[in-house]
């Protein structure tokens, strides 16, 4: 290249530099401590910032999507809003709930006598799903308000650390999850179909409200079945919408992604509230109800004030059975 090329080439650089100068200028400076994220949104407009990936999906290039601003706010406060007012809204329902009822106890006394009243089969799926759901409760939870409620108390480096294991427990502990749902629902599900004496147990408020008040029931009463029915259509829910965020391919567009995480955080935090009620009764709310999900034998006073009409069928089935055993073959 000769030195009159150079030159040229020199003054042409220095021409373009001027001339794109202006529109320079009207740029936001994203490095200027004075630069807002809606500043930026508003520079960006409506132009995506992307990347280069090699990767066959083109979707994962995207860095910033101006359209989803919304989705962020949602994300970061109506969300945010609901779940904390969902699992404390609860906690403190329950709480003016004990300071008023108090414990409620068995007013006959234990008998000392106890009926069977869940397998070991029926207990193992309870439990396995009770566990899961309460470390996916966690862990999701977490993802919702971890920023703003964990990681000021304990920092980034614990924060990050309990974030990542976090989210492992959460992706592999949906399938155990999963399993366990389906048998509860094959387990309890002939027990759960609703009846005309759901209607009294409703009327009379299950006897929760007062003294003496003993509604009768079959093995489940008309609480457990709202908790059993909930359980099961929120935890398809939640089943469903996170194998579409697990698998976003499949999921469609990234507004149906969206569709999918807004309606999974929303189950959560409705369930959420649920279980924890359930947790109440079935341990401090309720005495001797622990034993039925623990030992699986419930004291048989207990059954008679909660579940009369099962302790019949039950009582009825060993008579039928005993007679059966005790009379000599003909």
């Amino acid at each position: 290249m000769t030195i009159f090329s150079r030159l040229l080439t020199a003054f042409s650089l220095v021409l373009a530099l001027s001339l794109a100068a202006p529109e320079a200028s009207a740029q936001v400076n994203p490095t200027q401590s004075s630069v807002t994220e809606d500043a930026l949104f508003q520079a960006l407009g409506t132009a995506p910032v992307t990347g280069r990936v090699t990767i066959p999906d083109a979707n994962a290039g995207y860095l910033i999507k101006p359209e989803n601003k919304s989705w962020a706010v949602l994300q970061g406060q109506t969300l945010h809003t609901l779940s904390i007012v969902a699992v404390l809204g609860m906690i403190a329902l329950l709480l003016l709930f004990y300071l008023i009822r108090g414990r409620i106890r068995v007013e006959s006394g234990f008998s000392g006598r106890k009926i069977l009243r869940f397998n070991a089969i029926e207990r193992f799926a309870h439990w396995t799903l009770a566990t899961t759901f309460i470390i996916l409760a966690l862990t999701g939870l977490n993802l919702i308000i971890g920023k703003s409620v964990i990681l000021p108390l304990f920092g980034e480096a614990a924060f990050g650390t309990l974030s990542t294991w976090g989210k492992i427990a959460h992706n592999y502990l949906a399938w155990p999850f999963m399993v366990a749902l389906v048998m509860i629902l094959l387990l309890w599900i002939v027990h759960n179909v609703p009846n005309k004496v759901d209607l009294e147990w409703i009327k009379k408020g299950g006897g929760l409200f007062s003294k003496g008040v003993h509604p009768p029931a079959r093995k489940f009463n008309a609480g457990q079945k709202l908790i059993f029915w909930s359980v099961v259509l929120g935890g398809a829910a939640l089943s469903y919408t996170g194998i579409m965020l697990l698998f976003p391919a499949e999921a469609g567009t990234a507004a149906d992604w969206q569709f999918y995480q807004t309606i999974h955080a929303l189950v959560a935090a409705g369930l959420s509230a649920i279980v924890i009620a359930h947790i109440y009764i079935g341990s401090v709310g309720m005495e001797g109800a622990f034993d039925a999900m623990g030992s699986g034998e419930v004291d048989e006073n207990w059954a008679k004030e909660h579940h009369g009409l099962w302790v019949e069928e039950v009582q009825s089935t060993q008579a039928r059975n005993t007679a059966q055993v005790t009379t000599p073959a003909e």
